[in-house]
């Protein structure tokens, strides 16, 4: 993270930002935040991330009314810029003001919603790709924050730091009836005889900015693709294995159950991330 960052709107040293103590994100982790990769000095697919948060806060009733698209990007290019920023990563954070449920104390509170936005190196990947592991953990498709990238993020954390202490990068979740979600913290792909697969949303699987993008260049590319229901059975036939996310681009799998995967020259993961590569040059300038 960088020593400067934007709260409601104002740039300021991360050490002197404050927040009350007893708030809707305290007590509850009332709050969203999206992931925004940044190449070229600008934000990439934001009107995707802008989207999120709009939707998002609306499905977690965070009111963000007092937003204004265009003020908060203006925010996050003035923050690229003051911690010089060319390729790297962004974080908005939304949080609920209005406190309701048991701990609703008499004045202190409001309407609306406090946004916080931060940055951060890119993530370094190893050139041989990423190890992946199965989690132990389940994700709950009938939880109300399926589908929602809220601040009550510990779950995710704690998986994937179990994963870590196993020495692997990244773990595959399954949901509660053993069907392929995700990875902690990516969106999970691979390829069967030519054809990409990735789990549906209904799965529980976010979905991710990259993934969305991912889907479009496959089907620039005449790529085949599915979304689909699958279990590990499906998984341990693929070809090829890639995880998607703001941090990660796009980026193989070398290694998975005990199996290691090539990355051959002109593979199906080879010619999406060129072609992904090919966008983050291009990022548009509003």
């Amino acid at each position: 993270m960088h020593t400067r960052i934007i709260q409601n709107g104002r740039l300021i040293e991360a050490a002197r930002a404050t927040a009350k103590a007893i708030s809707p994100a305290t007590l509850y982790g009332h709050g969203i935040f999206t992931t925004i990769a940044v190449y070229q000095g600008r934000p990439f697919l934001w009107d995707l991330h802008w989207e999120r948060i709009r939707t998002h806060s609306e499905r977690v009733q965070i009111d963000i009314r007092g937003l204004i698209e265009d003020e908060v990007y203006r925010s996050l290019l003035n923050l690229i810029q003051a911690n010089k920023v060319v390729n790297g990563r962004a974080r908005i954070t939304v949080l609920a003001r209005k406190v309701t449920g048991a701990w609703n104390l008499k004045g202190l509170s409001s309407e609306g919603a406090d946004f916080l936005i931060m940055t951060g190196d890119a993530r370094t990947i190893a050139e041989e790709g990423l190890a992946l592991t199965i989690s132990p953990f389940r994700f709950n498709t009938l939880s109300p924050l399926t589908g929602i990238k809220s601040v009550n993020y510990l779950e995710h954390i704690l998986a994937w730091e179990e994963a870590r202490e196993r020495d692997f990068d990244e773990a595959l979740v399954f949901n509660e009836r053993g069907e392929i979600v995700s990875g902690t913290r990516s969106n999970v792909f691979w390829v069967k005889e030519g054809q990409i697969h990735t789990p549906v949303l209904s799965t529980g699987a976010l979905a991710g900015t990259t993934r969305s993008k991912t889907l479009e260049l496959a089907a620039q590319l005449s790529i085949p693709h599915i979304e689909g229901v699958y279990d590990m059975s499906d998984l341990g036939e693929a070809d090829e294995i890639f995880l998607t996310s703001a941090g990660f681009g796009i980026t193989h799998v070398h290694t998975f159950d005990f199996r290691r995967y090539a990355l051959m020259a002109g593979s199906v993961v080879v010619r999406l991330r060129e072609a992904f590569h090919q966008c983050t040059l291009q990022v548009a300038k509003r």
